[in-house]
């Protein structure tokens, strides 16, 4: 997951304004909020180091028909420090065709920490992408794909400042979905997370995944299970 802070997931067998880290071309309605909490553990645990546990609590809303803004306070805990960070962000969806199944849309997310504790800075993230909706059924596919960047992020960074963000969306059923994101690179956003997304009754949503690290196949354990609910009001 997100070492710095989490852009997490909202609705999957509907619209969604992101999938697990990837931010889709959605928004979320105008008038319409959206509340999301999230837990996620580093599995299996480190050989040397304390489990890393992340919570955190995610607000958006919508202020015109392709317009959204909200925030993200994460929480990263490894025994005995835990590290807050708040993350404003905003997202303009500036293309939508939905005869055709395309859309396009842009942001970004300013992740500022509350703490030194984690040795983190303040930096910037924006992307852009495009969708894809597969409209040979009900239960087609979608696909998301577009660049990243990292914007001043000094010089603890590590890793590539600059990626590419792929998503895609399997609809089972009505309520049901297979859900799977990537950001490339060797960084703190890179992460392959699969899962599965239920609609529950009340608006409400629930996705499971587990996020492999770009990096993790070196024995450093940098993996995570993931759990989130949201509910949009």
């Amino acid at each position: 997951m997100l070492i710095w802070g989490i852009i997490v997931s909202a609705q999957t067998a509907t619209a969604q304004t992101t999938i697990f880290n990837i931010p889709t071309t959605d928004v979320v309605a105008k008038g319409r909020r959206y509340f999301e909490f999230d837990l996620s553990a580093q599995i299996p645990k480190p050989d040397l180091r304390n489990r890393l546990y992340i919570y955190n609590f995610r607000f958006v809303a919508g202020f015109g028909p392709s317009l959204e803004a909200g925030a993200n306070i994460p929480f990263l805990y490894t025994s005995p420090t835990t590290s807050v960070f708040f993350e404003p962000n905003i997202k303009w969806r500036f293309w939508d065709n939905d005869k055709k199944g395309l859309a396009a849309a842009g942001g970004g997310i300013l992740f500022k920490p509350f703490n030194q504790r984690g040795g983190g800075t303040t930096f910037g993230l924006l992307y852009a992408e495009a969708s894809k909706k597969l409209k040979t059924s009900i239960y087609g596919p979608r696909f998301h794909l577009g660049p990243y960047g990292i914007a001043h992020a000094g010089e603890r960074w590590v890793g590539p400042k600059a990626g590419v963000i792929a998503g895609y969306e399997q609809p089972l059923w009505s309520k049901f979905s297979l859900v799977a994101d990537w950001f490339s690179g060797k960084n703190t956003f890179g992460y392959f997370t699969p899962g599965l997304s239920f609609t529950l009754p009340g608006n409400s949503v629930f996705d499971a995944g587990y996020s492999l690290g770009n990096d993790s196949y070196h024995g450093n354990n940098n993996r995570l299970l993931v759990f989130f609910y949201g509910i949009t009001f």
